[in-house]
């Protein structure tokens, strides 16, 4: 008799991600990865950290106990703060402390989900909320905001496969993987669809605070809450994070939704991790509360430097290529000539040419877009990423 597990049929539909199992890879220096959307360790504010945590230790009766599991309510009053200075009237309760964005996708996964229900999103779309929401077995369909589907067809087919359209994901700010923005009318079809169809919109806004260029669309969350009226009225919830701005490691995001879906978001908190590190979130309101703006003016420049180095690059040396100009964010996706297979591809670039990037194929559900690729420009020093375009194109 076997003595294996006997697991759950949603285990079926959880993979590994392509991006964390290429990290294992290329953690050698020869390598110039644009594989992760790794936030370059320079920006790291190093000195404020070690300052913030002796800060927090000075209560050690509270930065090493156990908290309530909504967050720390100073950290949540300083983000409702912000979410107002965004256009959102949102105050503590409508703020979720989470570990990352990408917590707070798992908890709506969770909380939204049966199996069989339909999830909307854009093909290509960012890879770990498919992870996220794999694991509670909905089915995808492609959301092509300012596109020609009907609410009745996402409707049919959501019912043919045995459930309901229940929500939209989208990273309308510079989305990961494709850098792309959605424009003013994108922004208000994707809320008339989802008033259509009754499905709640998951805005993922974890680039939202870096951009470079152009001017500055409000978020959905803010648009649907002037329809409405009131954020309590809102069929939008928006996913924040620290990780892009501060630091990744300290693992702080957060929820801004009704605060009806909030108290359900927390019960899955408190079953789960029962709520994000104390001392890491106080460290975290004492680094936003001193010197944030700067933090983020310093990485838009930072990265702007970097995003102009990849597109001429890709102009001097990208012939047969076509890509996406973000105006912001940390990435570009690049369309191949058709007929190349772009995993294929990174077997021999990792090989050959020692570069690694993201085949395109891991941001479909439907495993389409081969042809396809994602570039991360975050980490590379600007001299690596005009090499690491130089090498790839002399393989291609």
């Amino acid at each position: 008799m076997s003595n294996a597990p006997r697991y759950a049929s949603r285990i079926a539909r959880m993979k590994a991600s392509e991006i964390r199992e290429l990290l294992k890879l290329i953690d050698r220096p020869e390598v110039i990865s644009f594989a992760g959307g790794i936030p370059d360790p320079e920006l790291f504010p190093a000195e404020a950290a070690r300052e913030a945590y002796a800060a927090a230790l000075r209560d050690p009766a509270v930065a090493l106990q156990y908290g309530v599991s909504e967050g720390h309510a100073a950290l949540r009053a300083w983000i409702a703060a912000e979410m107002r200075r965004d256009g959102v009237p949102a105050g503590p309760d409508n703020i979720l402390i989470t570990a990352g964005s990408q917590q707070g996708l798992d908890f709506l996964g969770k909380a939204l989900l049966s199996p069989g229900d339909t999830v909307l999103c854009e093909y290509p779309t960012y890879l770990g909320a498919l992870q996220a929401f794999s694991a509670y077995e909905p089915r995808y369909d492609q959301l092509r905001p300012g596109g020609n589907r009907t609410p009745a067809s996402y409707i049919g087919r959501a019912a043919k496969a045995g459930g309901a359209v229940k929500a939209l994901y989208l990273v309308p700010d510079f989305a990961n993987p494709t850098g792309l923005t959605l424009g003013a009318g994108e922004r208000a079809d994707v809320l008339r669809l989802a008033e259509e169809l009754g499905a709640l919109v998951i805005e993922d806004a974890a680039y939202r605070a870096l951009r470079f260029s152009g001017v500055a669309s409000p978020s959905l969350q803010a648009l649907d809450v002037a329809a409405a009226g009131d954020l309590e009225r809102s069929r939008v919830v928006y996913l924040g994070t620290f990780s892009k701005t501060v630091a990744p490691g300290m693992r702080v995001g957060w929820v801004c939704a009704p605060a009806a879906l909030i108290a359900k978001l927390t019960l899955l908190n408190q079953a789960s991790a029962l709520h994000v590190s104390s001392i890491n979130q106080i460290a975290m309101l004492k680094l936003v509360e001193r010197g944030y703006e700067a933090r983020i003016a310093d990485a838009r420049t930072h990265y702007r430097r970097k995003r102009e180095a990849l597109l001429d690059a890709l102009e001097r040396y990208g012939r047969g290529l076509a890509w996406t100009i973000p105006e912001g964010g940390l990435f570009s996706w690049l369309t191949l000539p058709e007929g190349v297979d772009a995993a294929k591809l990174l077997e021999r670039a990792l090989s050959e040419v020692r570069v690694a990037f993201v085949p395109g194929a891991a941001f479909h559900p439907d495993g389409s877009g081969t042809n396809t690729l994602r570039l991360s420009y975050s980490l590379p020093t600007t001299e690596r990423i005009e090499e690491g375009v130089w090498r790839l194109s002399r393989l291609l």
